[in-house]
């Protein structure tokens, strides 16, 4: 009897331990803002449209089976992005990180991609560190801004924005300026 006790006695103070456990949220506290940084980064994305090695792939097509498309344009075709980020424009010029995500061409009558990257960094101060771009990006336009919404590593709780330029075009290979503009602590 006493055996049993006892172990009812342990099963009722574990059961009362993992309710006062299981809460889903903690105590709120004040906010306390660390110092806002600002950084400003440069460097030159190097994407292969055609080749051996392209660094953009369509991952699915539509299912067209009737000719009522407004232009020539693929829209709705969504593509997955790989790009090396280089410190300058030239093939040779020492890559600093890469560009991962998705891009969908959203525009039907325009050559406009909507478009999520994350730009991680693998050497230098920001290796391990990334930002996230989420943007509409006008390819036809000679320069343009995208936001950066967000970060990890160095860059968490970014914001901001890129600068595009477009560098360099030949129909198998683009090579696209970037200033971008970091606002994190």
């Amino acid at each position: 009897m006493r055996g049993t006790l006892t172990l009812t006695w342990i099963l009722m103070v574990c059961i009362s331990q993992v309710a006062v456990q299981s809460q889903y949220y903690s105590e709120s506290l004040p906010y306390d803002p660390r110092p806002v940084k600002v950084t400003n980064l440069h460097f030159f994305l190097h994407e292969t449209l055609r080749g051996k090695n392209p660094t953009v792939v369509m991952v699915a097509q539509a299912n067209n089976t009737s000719n009522d498309n407004y232009s020539s344009l693929p829209f709705r075709t969504p593509y997955a992005i790989d790009d090396p980020l280089k410190i300058g424009p030239g093939d040779n010029s020492e890559v600093i990180g890469n560009a991962l995500g998705l891009g969908i061409l959203a525009g039907k009558n325009s050559t406009t991609v909507v478009m999520y990257l994350d730009f991680g960094f693998t050497t230098g101060k920001f290796k391990g560190s990334s930002i996230s771009i989420f943007s509409r990006n006008p390819l036809i336009e000679t320069e343009r801004e995208l936001s950066v919404v967000g970060g990890r590593g160095e860059f968490r709780m970014a914001e901001g924005h890129a600068r595009l330029k477009n560098y360099f075009f030949d129909g198998t290979t683009v090579i696209i300026e970037y200033n971008v503009t970091i606002i994190h602590y």
